[in-house]
């Protein structure tokens, strides 16, 4: 690069609105990456919830027909499947739930690369510019 005293200042000026822009559109670029990963865990853990609803409703009815055979047969094997089966969807329905708990956090909307890289340019453009 060549020395600072012996470039015009339309020429300094020209640099520091190029690099400016620059980084703008790169701090851009990393804002919308990291949304788009943000909105997709949370797309996931939607996802996840709405398929633990749909093992809790199908266990819940397992279970209601678990106890209709149950009170009916008194003790029956046919029962006791029954509640095994629904037992199962059960145990799937609070670990899909437990799981998309995780997956749907909002802090994982938080941009904070992009917030980290901005600190970090701020600090290297008040360096700059002091000296």
């Amino acid at each position: 690069m060549a020395d600072p005293q012996s470039r015009s200042i339309p020429a300094l000026v020209g640099d520091a609105i190029r690099e400016t822009q620059e980084l703008v559109s790169k701090e851009i670029v990393l804002f919308r990456t990291e949304m788009g990963e943000g909105v997709h865990k949370l797309g996931l853990g939607l996802s996840l919830f709405i398929a633990a609803g749909v093992f809790a409703l199908t266990g819940l009815l397992v279970l209601i027909l678990a106890l209709v055979k149950g009170l009916a047969v008194l003790l029956h094997s046919e029962a006791l499947a029954a509640l095994i089966v629904g037992a199962i969807f059960a145990v799937i329905a609070v670990g899909l739930a437990l799981w998309g708990r995780s997956k749907a956090s909002i802090s994982a909307l938080e941009p904070t690369r992009t917030e980290q890289s901005l600190r970090e340019d701020t600090r290297i453009i008040t360096e700059r510019v002091g000296e």
